[in-house]
């Protein structure tokens, strides 16, 4: 089989033939891009790197940030996660964007149940 990566909201599952994916979302109170990517591990989710368009309210870059192309990039030194949730509030100006190889799909955009992200099996 092989690892993939499955999504789950509202009494919906999908699973993606994927070991790589990013995440990216607007600052509610900034209006600035950040965006995160992630590999799919047999120990869980791996956050390779994170970047964001400028700094304010909870959204300053991490330790080593370097400016590239208008983006501060670094690499957290982060555990791995056994799942991420994202909790749609119906306040923000957007959901999260996922994306990987083959599609981008919006996630969250509607105030509902949470959105969970996990690896999983093929």
């Amino acid at each position: 089989m092989g690892l993939a990566l499955c999504v789950a909201a509202a009494g919906k599952a999908i699973v993606i033939a994927t070991g790589i994916f990013s995440l990216s979302w607007t600052h509610s109170v900034e209006k600035t891009e950040w965006r995160e990517d992630w590999r799919v591990t047999p120990g869980g989710l791996e956050l390779t790197e994170a970047r964001v368009k400028g700094s304010g309210a909870g959204m300053d870059p991490g330790e080593g940030a370097k400016l590239e192309n208008g983006w501060w990039v670094w690499t957290p030194e982060l555990p791995l996660v056994p799942e991420l949730v994202l909790a749609a509030s119906g306040a923000t100006v957007s959901g999260w964007n996922l994306c990987h190889a083959v599609e981008c799909m919006e996630l969250g955009a509607d105030a509902e149940v949470p959105v969970r992200i996990e690896a999983c099996e093929r």
